[in-house]
């Protein structure tokens, strides 16, 4: 039994909202008043489709010139192996492209594992390092793979790995192909942030929108603590918010605890 599992579990903050435009105004609320508080904290950021209605957000705010982004640390949830930073399908240009340039946050304030390394594991050794020289990553966030993987963390991943090679299932490489020309373009491994990285974060933001992660988040938040549910370690971290649509939340028993927020249906 893993240290992480031994660990007392917490009741997470789980935010029901209508929808995924909803729910990114909210997590991007989350974000800004991390900024405002802390102008110069590091935060950890996921690509993928669910955090796109946060990224449009935070865009529009800072579009707005309400809050300053720019002296904020990114850090990057997972790199595909083989891909080098310039890649347009890494996850450093992406994040780059959707973020980071639109909110003032300059190229050298944002990092990921190497994924053209040719030592991946001393690349995985290096970017815990580079954490580590930021202070910590203070709010992360995340999202939930249909298996339950947070990060590239599949079912079964040790609990205490921390930032590591994995294979990515292929239900993975499948769920993301739609970013590639055809299935054979997805990469097979990923360097990740393991589940003992992510818990080191001070806060953990996991967003889900979509019927089709509502068994996902369900598995996450009730029942047993288990490598079989990645996100379900997510339990063992005192400040968890969890923020989803109607639909992500309808798996859930009423027996959960949760904040409705606007119209259910």
């Amino acid at each position: 039994m893993t240290e992480a599992i031994r660990r007392a579990t917490f009741e997470p903050v789980i935010e029901v909202w209508p929808g995924p435009i909803e729910v990114g105004v909210r997590v991007a609320a989350l974000i800004t008043d991390l900024v405002a508080a802390t102008p110069h904290a590091a935060i950890g950021l996921p690509t993928g489709s669910t955090p796109g209605p946060t990224y449009a957000a935070l865009r529009a705010v800072a579009a707005s010139r309400a809050v300053d982004f720019s002296g904020l640390t990114v850090f990057l949830l997972d790199e595909y192996v083989g891909l080098a930073a310039e890649n347009p399908q890494s996850y450093r240009s992406t994040i780059r492209r959707e973020v980071t340039n639109d909110l003032g946050i300059a190229a050298d304030r944002v990092f990921g594992p190497a994924g053209d390394a040719s030592d991946p594991e001393e690349a995985c050794q290096r970017y815990e390092e580079q954490i580590a020289a930021a202070g910590g990553i203070a709010l992360q966030l995340l999202g939930i793979g249909r298996n339950g993987h947070i990060g590239f963390n599949e079912p079964g991943t040790a609990f205490d790995m921390r930032t590591h090679v994995t294979e990515l299932s292929e239900d993975t490489r499948e769920d993301n192909a739609r970013f590639f020309v055809c299935l054979a373009d997805v990469p097979t491994h990923a360097l990740t942030q393991g589940p003992a990285t992510i818990l080191d974060a001070g806060r953990i933001v996991l967003i889900a929108t979509g019927a089709a992660k509502a068994s996902a988040v369900a598995r996450a938040f009730v029942g047993a603590v288990s490598v079989d549910c990645p996100a379900s370690v997510l339990r063992t971290h005192p400040d968890v918010r969890v923020v989803v649509d109607t639909a992500a939340a309808a798996a859930l028993p009423d027996s959960v605890p949760r904040v409705v927020h606007g119209a259910e249906g």
